[in-house]
């Protein structure tokens, strides 16, 4: 067991939430100057924490639980009709892990996706700084799952490996590919990747009902979702196809 009682927690000051317009959000980081590695990330990612660059941090608002935890159990995951759909479009494209690199062919395909698919959110405009930054960290040694059509760069999934399973960090893609539905291809690939693995969960962040942008990580099934201190199971019958 992974003792955690020495580390130090900071909250912020109240903000605007970045997913639920109108609403006001608190988050509590780890201190930075706390000593990590992969025992203990792995630790807090089991209490709902997630990674930003070198940073490690959950929401703690007072007045509004939205943010929901989510992991897919990797193991007992089946696609259902629109994921073999998109497996079936994608089966041109090649795949391989390698080591999360702030190369210049990434950031030009991260830099493309957030000015034409996040314009409106908190990483418009992007820089290579913020880039490096927010992907990349020493002692996670993040990696990243690359779609390739060809030689041509069509996403990339920034992937840490926990004792416990996979942290999906972030994905960015080729806008005009937009009918492929990249997103998703890198999550069902992700699953595959812990499968290999032995490891039996996926950690897809923070499932959020009211949130476009969010809600689509149940469909993922069974995943578990931490609801207050445990987690909570969350699944479909087998065999079923939905």
């Amino acid at each position: 067991m992974t003792d955690l009682s020495e580390l130090r927690f900071f909250a912020t000051p109240p903000h605007p939430c970045s997913y639920l317009p109108g609403e006001s959000a608190t988050t509590v980081f780890l201190d930075p100057a706390a000593p990590l590695d992969q025992a203990r990330y792995s630790a807090l990612s089991r209490l709902g924490f997630r990674r930003s660059g070198v940073h490690l941090y959950r929401p703690h608002c007072s007045q509004c639980t939205a943010c929901i935890p989510l992991r897919v159990v990797a193991e007992a995951f089946r696609p259902h009709r629109r994921h073999r759909r998109v497996l079936k479009r994608n089966a041109d494209l090649t795949f391989r892990e390698v080591p999360a690199r702030a190369t210049d062919e990434h950031y030009a395909l991260y830099a493309r996706y957030i000015t034409e698919r996040h314009r409106d959110g908190d990483m418009y405009p992007p820089t290579r700084d913020q880039f490096e930054s927010f992907l990349l960290s020493a002692w996670a040694e993040p990696r990243c799952l690359e779609l390739r059509l060809g030689p041509r760069l069509l996403g990339a999934a920034i992937t840490d490996r926990l004792d416990d399973g996979l942290a999906a960090v972030y994905t960015y893609f080729d806008p005009d590919e937009k009918d492929r539905s990249l997103g998703t291809f890198a999550i069902l690939n992700q699953l595959a990747w812990c499968r290999r693995e032995s490891l039996p969960y996926l950690y897809l962040g923070y499932w959020i009902r009211r949130a476009d942008k969010m809600r689509y990580k149940h469909e993922y099934q069974p995943c578990e979702l931490r609801l207050g201190e445990r987690w909570v199971s969350l699944g479909r019958p087998q065999g079923a196809t939905p």
